[in-house]
């Protein structure tokens, strides 16, 4: 492809306006929106408006006037996004809270089976959460195999199947329906992560019949660093499953105050702590912005931003380890290099910003509402140059720095 070319597809592309929704740094072409998405223009003021005029004006009396509904009013917000039903879906927390809860939950309704299953190489939070949700229930063990052996090790001692809808490192992707229908078979719930691919690539929760489901809200959708995370719950676990983080918030009468716990119907019960304001405004903004946004054009221009850094990386002789079957992948590319690394921050410092993942992953970012054609292309041409002049050699960009 050349410059020409993409800048043909960027003059017949209908998600070309939405990038004036978003505050990007002169100079930079920002390929890293898969791990922490970029500022909506509008959230600043939103952030100013709940500092000063719901915080520092109205106080106390914000609970009642828009804060106590919050987590359920933006989890229907979501809930278009991931294919489920506006009173399925709730935010707050974390997603390794989310996760924690989900898991636990899952291995006390039914206590006749006892294995967590998931892959090897999962995102790690999900095995380290995997590990102290397992901790909690008697006789419950995780089971973790490569991902070649997923099927076989399904068993009838299988509890749960935990996988990450779109593989953090390589953006392998799940077969939804077809997972969730051999989880079903086997007698297990199916719990899926979608941090890696909400706001990334259409996702159908209801159609595949899925139990649960986690995500965060800072990558793809925008929601700010530490975002809250979403819970999905089908409706027919929500009122036989219980949190095992039994909060105030999740009580069916919060403010009677009552020393015993009695869980909220529905979605609520899932609630903990008292909702943190400021990121959940920041959210709900972001989320203001996907309302009319067609998922399926996101997913055309994800592949299409694909294939010029998949043409440049294979005339560089890069090894690209993503899948090139669009239907098979989320919305990140990644190479491996032996200095990746160094590339990573070499690239860093000519403007285009990915990461690195260890031990030899460069992952770039494919955000279809502030990514133009051009930027990709110019990311591909930056990457030939930075390449063929070796300029990665530099000894700095071998100095590793806390977040990678």
């Amino acid at each position: 492809m050349t410059l020409e070319d993409a800048r043909a597809l960027d003059a017949t592309d209908p998600l070309a306006a939405r990038r004036d929704d978003f505050l990007l740094p002169e100079g930079v072409i920002y390929l890293d929106g898969n791990s922490l998405g970029a500022l909506p223009k509008a959230t600043p003021a939103a952030l100013a408006d709940v500092a000063t005029r719901q915080w520092g004006d109205r106080l106390i009396r914000s609970w009642n006037e828009g804060w106590i509904d919050a987590p359920q009013r933006i989890g229907a917000k979501i809930a278009p996004l991931i294919g489920a039903a506006a009173d399925s879906v709730i935010i707050g927390d974390t997603t390794s809270s989310h996760l924690f809860k989900a898991l636990v939950a899952a291995l006390r309704s039914n206590p006749a089976r006892h294995t967590v299953l998931s892959e090897a190489g999962n995102f790690p939070t999900d095995l380290h959460i995997a590990e102290g949700a397992v901790g909690c229930v008697p006789g419950a063990r995780l089971k973790v195999v490569a991902r070649e052996d997923l099927a076989t090790a399904l068993d009838d001692d299988t509890a749960v199947l935990l996988l990450t809808h779109v593989h953090y490192k390589t953006s392998d992707r799940f077969d939804m329906a077809a997972w969730t229908a051999r989880a079903h078979a086997a007698g297990a719930l199916m719990l899926w992560d979608l941090s890696h691919s909400v706001g990334a690539v259409p996702i159908d929760l209801t159609a595949a019949n899925a139990d649960l489901a986690v995500g965060c809200t800072y990558k793809y959708l925008n929601g700010g660093p530490g975002a809250p995370a979403f819970l999905y719950v089908a409706k027919r676990w929500q009122d036989s499953l219980a949190s095992p983080l039994s909060g105030w918030m999740g009580h069916a009468a919060p403010f009677a105050f009552e020393d015993a716990y009695r869980p909220a119907p529905g979605m609520k019960r899932w609630l903990a702590g008292t909702p943190a304001m400021l990121s959940t405004a920041a959210l709900e903004t972001a989320l203001d912005l996907w309302a009319d946004i067609d998922q399926h054009a996101v997913a055309t221009k994800s592949a299409r931003l694909f294939d010029i850094l998949a043409a440049a990386g294979d005339a560089l002789g890069l090894d690209c380890v993503s899948p090139r079957d669009p239907a098979r992948r989320g919305s990140h590319i990644s190479f491996r290099h032996p200095q990746a690394y160094a590339l990573t921050q070499a690239l860093i410092a000519r403007g285009v910003i990915g990461d690195f993942r260890d031990p030899d992953i460069l992952r770039l970012g494919l955000t279809p509402l502030y990514l133009s054609h051009e930027d990709v292309w110019r990311a591909g041409d930056i990457l030939r140059e930075t390449l063929e002049s070796e300029a990665w050699r530099d000894p700095a960009f071998a100095e590793r720095l806390a977040v990678t």
